[in-house]
Parts: structure tokens; sequence; C-alpha cells
């Protein structure tokens, strides 16, 4: 029988009753000939709540007990979901991400997929069982507990269908598929019925939150699609593949992301010592912006996200000891970013762009563009304005 991969965000595992309406879908696609492997998410705000307990004991804590920490939270969904198909008579078993073969590197709090061993689920799914994964999470090769950064749940799902050669990849969320920016900012947004991998990748990483920017980064590396749909109803969800076809129109979207830091080294801070200091404490960033041209200011920003920083305030102070205050750490500004294949062939969307900030009184801090995307650094104030506006101007109502 053909393998599906289903993943459940905690949304959709939120409580009893949902996690009973989860296990009725998984029943429904078991009966209909599938053999069904379920990837789940902590239920509801289980993570947040137990990092803001972490963070009552230390401000800044230790990644590997944080690690420990933090995978209970998906333990308690992969149970309870399991307890809820064997309540319907459908045969299942959990396991953790461990269990499930999800082997990864030794980086604690962000840490990334290096091989999946799914030998016990290979065994189970022979046995007719549901098998159901705790997601987020896996095991180092120094046989570590581990976790996958914000949204790590999307690449345990899109890792476990590479290795199992599952005919579908299905990532269950609130809304039904990707749209072309945040309803809840841009009502008239329009549902996507495709998406290439690059540009959901940089839609994921400018701050779209339905789905991981390192699960479609594995998806196209494995050459897996991923359909992403509504848990709640019946809907054609939104098919993230490689495309061949010409793309029906330049701009695929519009996100905005306030959950960033901006840090602004003056030139007498070296960029090489700076982005070591990161490295030597995990923090990633998401873009890095440089003047190094003769006469320049020699003023370096790096964006880094807020998420994959677990005590904030103590890298802030360790910044401004180790550099001397060169190194100034800015939260009042996030990011406008415009995806699009092509979007950058010429220099109309950039001054469309440029025009429609100074329109609304949004001062620019700094500008990106590449093939793939435009964006605009603004104070968080004139995210969701700028994010319509540009909605509107560059894909029309």
């Amino acid at each position: 029988m053909p393998i599906v991969v289903q993943k459940y965000g905690g949304s959709s595992v939120a409580d009893v009753e949902k996690i009973r309406k989860v296990a009725r879908r998984v029943k429904d696609k078991r009966d209909a000939g599938y053999q069904v492997v379920v990837v789940v998410s902590a239920m509801g705000d289980t993570t947040d709540e137990l990092l803001a307990l972490a963070k009552q004991v230390s401000p800044d804590p230790a990644r590997r007990e944080l690690d420990m920490l933090l995978t209970c939270g998906e333990r308690i969904s992969m149970a309870l979901l399991s307890m809820a198909l064997q309540e319907m008579d459908v045969p299942a078993i959990s396991f953790t991400g461990s269990q499930s073969g999800i082997i990864t590197n030794d980086a604690h709090a962000q840490a990334r997929i290096v091989e999946v061993r799914p030998y016990r689920i290979h065994d189970e799914l022979a046995r007719g069982k549901v098998v159901i994964v705790a997601g987020y999470q896996g095991v180092s090769y120094k046989k570590e507990v581990t976790t996958l950064g914000r949204g790590g749940s999307d690449t345990t799902a899109v890792a476990l269908a590479a290795a199992l050669e599952a005919e579908a990849c299905e990532i269950y969320s609130d809304v039904d598929g990707i749209f072309s920016a945040d309803p809840r900012v841009v009502p008239d947004a329009r549902k996507l019925e495709s998406l290439s991998y690059d540009e959901m990748q940089e839609l994921a990483s400018a701050g779209a939150k339905v789905l991981n920017a390192q699960a479609v980064e594995w998806a196209k590396s494995r050459g897996i699609a991923i359909l992403a749909r509504t848990a709640h109803a019946q809907g054609s969800g939104t098919l993230v593949r490689e495309l061949t076809a010409p793309t029906d129109t330049r701009v695929k979207g519009v996100t905005s992301d306030a959950e960033l830091a901006v840090l602004a080294a003056g030139k007498e801070v070296p960029l090489p010592e700076l982005l070591e200091f990161l490295d030597a404490r995990g923090v990633r960033g998401r873009s890095l912006g440089f003047d190094g041209l003769p006469g320049g200011a020699g003023h370096a920003y790096l964006l880094v996200p807020l998420a994959d920083i677990h005590g904030p305030e103590a890298l802030r102070k360790e910044l401004a000891t180790r550099f001397s205050g060169a190194v100034s750490w800015r939260e009042e500004l996030g990011t406008v970013t415009c995806v699009g294949v092509g979007l950058n062939a010429d220099w109309a969307p950039l001054r469309q762009a440029l025009a429609a900030a100074e329109e609304l009184g949004a001062q620019v801090h700094a500008a990106h563009t590449s093939p793939l995307q435009l964006t605009l650094l603004v104070e968080k104030p004139h995210l969701k304005p700028l994010t319509a506006r540009l909605h509107r101007e560059l894909l029309g109502s």
C-alpha cells in the first residue's frame, strides 16, 4: 500500500476534541487504502509555555536542557493521538524523534537532520499500524536529544516522506494553503494553487508562517512535493513543487516579519570577528548588509530572527561587553518582503515599493533585492500598512 505522511500543527491538536477530529481524518485516510505516518507538533501554546517556564529559572537557558524540556510537548501530542486512534479501533503506535530514526547534528535548539533511519516505522507499518511521530526533534550522533528550531515539525514530516518514499507529504494547519499575503493583514489575499520550492522558501524565510524554510529546502533537495491544506475542512490547498512552466505573475506574495533584531556594527567592528561570535552562540542571521566600498562608512547590519535566540537579553549584554558598545541592538524595525520569480528583472517593483513607503511616511532604513525577493527594512508600525499597500500595488485587489 502507498504511504502518506501527514503533519498536524499545534492549533490542530490544541485540545482533546481537536485531537479526536485529527484521529478521524487519519482513520479516513487509512480506510482509503493508505499506510499513514502522522507527525504532530505540541498542543496549542505548549512550547511557548515551556519556554516561558525555563526563562523563569534562567534568562539564558542551557541549550541542551532546553531541548530536553521542549521535546516534552510533542511527546504529549503523539501519545494522545495514538490513544484516540486506538479508541476508534485503529492500531497505532507513537514514537519520539529518536525512536523514529531522525539523526541530527549536535546543534542544540536548531539542529539539522543529517540522516533518517526509519526501520521501526517500516516494521510497524508492515504490522498494519498507524505510526505517530513527535515532530521538531531528533537525536544527534552523540546520542543527545535535539530540536530542529521553530517550525521544525514540517522538516520532520518532509524528511520522513523522503526516507519512506511516500506518495505524498500533507502539511495541515488552520488555513487552506498558502496565500499571497496574511489574510488577517490583507483581507483580499488570494490562495495560491501552486508555488515553486524557491518561492516558498523565500516566503518562509521572510516571515510567512505556513511552512518552515528548512522543510522546503529538504523537500527541494529530495524532490518531495508538499501539499499545504486546512485541517478543519475539505479544500484543495497549495502544492509546493518544482515548477517548470512560466509563473503567472512576477510577484507571488508579500509578507512581513516583526520577530527579528537588527544588529548594526560600526566600521571599527571586524565583521569576521562578529560573525564568529554569533556562530559560537548558535545565532544565525537571515541576511547581512555591508558597506565595504572605499570611502564608505563600513557599516554592517544583520537581521537575526528572535525565535532562534532563547536568551536575547543575555546575548545583548554580551555583545555590548565584547564589542564595547560598537554593535547596536534594535528591535523597533521589521521587514516587508515581496517574492516572485523574475521580480527584479527591472527596477519597476523597487521603484513602486519605495514610492509606496514614502507615501505612507515609512522610512526605509535598508533595501535588499535578489532574483526572487525585494525586502524593505522599516519601523514596525509601518509593516502591516506597507504589506497591504504593496499587495495592492504589485498583485492587485
